[in-house]
């Protein structure tokens, strides 16, 4: 990897997202080496790429590069990689460009889609977890309304207009808002020779309630708000399988859709050599005590979605979300400087700064700790805190030019097949 040895101790981080970029800040003071891994030069920030997937947002603007957040960091060092395996023991990480030893490793490789064993619905489904994903989400749904202009079958025009949601946290939710939107304010513009009135947006979730996570009454109200948009909204219904045409449920209902999104779930994304059952739990994530390490290694730390930290408070956990990650990232590296110099290190201490959506224009939810409000006041916050958590002073214009744009035109600019997609079907020959 071309990466000298050094007397400082050497810390390598798997992962340049929320958990990741806040541990490498804290440690820049620290007489370390520190060494970030990533499969992408790029921070991701997750919580817009449905807007990228709409078309609201260009994918530049939600993405930084990692080495200008810390190119002014002293004995830092990035390398564009895939980790393969870790070996605990050897204190070594191997990956496609070569092995790499450290002292000290803090595994942030985030999450991946979950998609529960179903093979059919991995197949054939639009996952969002990333923002190749998301523009491949982009490109699918602006080509159905083209292929749907073209056909004269009136059920193919209709599984091309239609599209099918599972999944209805904060994901789920946006993105059918988003959907509603397009269909209502743009569609008719840009398609006046096809009535888009018969696209329909079919919101799936599982159990009794969306936005599960959050407080009845923000779901309450942001189920009103999807209706009011025109988003069908359907409670206990599980779906079980999609074969690319035919959404499948528990009981007799099914969708007929050319376009179906996962957000129902997801995992940790696991690394060989950490991923043994004692060490793991069965959504992948890694089991941490109350100082991000792992059981039995005291070199050896996990932090962000990929970390499980149990307590009374959160049995299953933290939420798999950026504010979990950005706490343990500035925690443990309070705690490295503590280790380094012999002290006894601080256990984590979650603070919940609350939780929101947004449902689209003028229309969101808010639940913080003391206070909890939806509508035009909260659509306002959810703003304000999703552009001061942007990285970068450009990313944070852009967006905003960009929000304030599409709300004085109702228009979404972006809305560009940069690059077609076509649905890959895998052929299962048993």
């Amino acid at each position: 990897m071309n990466i000298s040895r050094t007397s400082y101790p050497r810390i390598v981080i798997i992962g340049g997202g929320f958990a990741g970029v806040a541990l490498a800040r804290k440690l820049s003071k620290l007489e370390v080496q520190v060494v970030l891994l990533d499969k992408n030069n790029y921070h991701n920030f997750q919580p817009l790429l449905y807007q990228v997937s709409t078309g609201g947002l260009e994918p530049d603007s939600i993405a930084y590069p990692i080495r200008k957040i810390l190119k002014d960091y002293k004995n830092f060092h990035f390398r564009l990689a895939e980790v393969l395996e870790i070996e605990p023991e050897k204190k070594n990480v191997i990956t496609n460009i070569g092995d790499l030893k450290f002292d000290y490793l803090v595994v942030a490789s985030g999450s991946e889609t979950n998609y529960f064993g179903n093979a059919s619905i991995e197949a054939h489904s639009m996952a969002m977890k990333t923002i190749p994903q998301s523009l491949n989400l982009r490109s699918l749904i602006l080509e159905n309304f083209e292929e749907a202009l073209l056909t004269a079958d009136l059920n193919e025009r209709n599984a091309l207009m239609n599209f099918v949601i599972v999944g209805a946290g904060p994901t789920g939710v946006e993105l059918a808002g988003a959907l509603a939107e397009i269909k209502k304010g743009i569609l008719p513009k840009d398609y006046p020779d096809l009535d888009t009135r018969l696209a329909q947006i079919h919101l799936i979730q599982s159990g009794d309630r969306i936005l599960k996570e959050m407080s009845e009454v923000a779901s309450a109200k942001a189920e009103d708000f999807l209706e009011e948009l025109g988003v069908n909204v359907w409670k206990n219904l599980r779906v079980t399988g999609y074969d690319g045409k035919t959404v499948t449920t528990n009981t007799d209902v099914s969708f007929e859709t050319e376009t179906m999104v996962w957000a129902a779930g997801v995992k940790g994304a696991g690394i060989k050599g950490l991923n043994s059952e004692d060490l793991c739990t069965r959504n992948q994530r890694i089991r941490v005590n109350k100082f991000n390490q792992l059981p039995g290694y005291t070199y050896i730390f996990a932090i962000g979605d990929i970390a499980q930290m149990e307590t009374v408070e959160h049995p299953k956990g933290y939420p798999m979300m950026a504010q979990p990650a950005i706490q343990q990232g500035k925690q443990l590296g309070d705690n490295i400087k503590l280790l380094l110099e012999q002290q006894p290190m601080v256990p984590f201490a979650y603070k919940d700064k609350g939780a929101m959506a947004t449902i689209g224009r003028n229309k969101a939810v808010v639940d913080l700790p003391d206070y909890k409000f939806q509508g035009v006041f909260a659509w306002f916050v959810w703003m304000f805190v999703h552009l001061f958590f942007l990285i970068g002073f450009r990313n944070r214009m852009v967006v905003f030019v960009n929000w304030v744009y599409n709300y004085i035109r109702f228009d979404r600019e972006a809305r560009l097949i940069i690059r077609p997609y076509k649905k890959k079907f895998k052929v299962d020959n048993n």
